[in-house]
């Protein structure tokens, strides 16, 4: 009995003369909405003792799910509230704005120009600590690329993205037969790869050609394109008839010199 008592203090009562001044509610939404934007009333909450919260529907447009909510409170002995607050609140099924991610996680590649600066990450997940590492850090330097005179180097996690990025761009632009066959001249046996060093060397190379529209980019090994050094170009002269020239006297004009 002691336990019920107890539980019954702890909870708001409601409080019956708020929950009836529903007009009164109504009329606090006019100063921050039209009379056509405030639909009907929809629920009444007990918020705590001589508080309530009233709600109605929202027939703002582009707030679709969206309520009006107005809280009411009296003081003891009095017969009438006062308004405590107004808001517009999203209901179940509200139309939202997508969570907020800042723009350093938003930026994907091509997003920056040359006279943009990234923020720096000291937690970068493709970078690991240089050569200039002392002391205990020392022993986690990336054995396989010590990076004399830079602060970090790429990790194993840092080249496979690199590696998958290019790939998928590559694949894009190579050319293959309609079986989906390797080209006849890939870029491993063209004459202006340069080979680059380390680990991705048996993947990626340099283009050097002037002439191919991947001058000066990283192409793997299985690309191609119409320049590579050993494609030999059909030069055989046109069979088609070509026309008498002829001149058009009309369209001449003198002029006195």
């Amino acid at each position: 009995m002691a336990r019920k008592k107890a539980l019954d203090e702890e909870t708001p009562q409601p409080d019956g003369i708020l929950a009836k001044q529903v007009d009164f509610a109504k009329s606090a939404l006019t100063d921050m909405a039209k009379a056509e934007e405030i639909g009907e009333h929809l629920t009444v909450q007990f918020a705590g003792e001589r508080v309530v919260t009233h709600f109605f529907e929202c027939l703002k447009p582009g707030y679709k799910g969206w309520v009006w909510a107005v809280t009411l409170a009296r003081v003891p002995h009095a017969r009438t509230g006062t308004i405590s607050e107004t808001d517009l609140l999203p209901s179940e099924g509200a139309l939202l704005a997508p969570p907020w991610i800042p723009w350093a996680q938003r930026l994907e590649p091509g997003d920056l120009s040359r006279r943009d600066a990234t923020p720096y990450d000291p937690d970068d997940p493709n970078l690991d600590q240089g050569y200039e590492a002392t002391g205990e850090d020392a022993d986690e330097i990336a054995l396989w690329e010590l990076g004399l005179g830079r602060k970090r180097v790429l990790n194993h996690a840092g080249r496979d993205a690199a590696v998958k990025r290019w790939l998928h761009d590559q694949h894009s632009r190579t050319e293959l037969d309609r079986h989906g066959n390797p080209p006849d001249n890939p870029c491993s046996t063209c004459g202006y790869l340069w080979k680059v060093d380390g680990s991705l060397r048996l993947q990626f190379g340099l283009c050097t050609n002037a002439w191919s529209p991947d001058d000066g980019h990283v192409v793997a090994m299985n690309h191609t394109c119409g320049a590579h050094s050993e494609t030999d170009a059909d030069l055989t002269p046109s069979s088609l008839p070509v026309g008498e020239t002829y001149l058009d006297d009309q369209s001449l004009r003198t002029e006195e010199i």
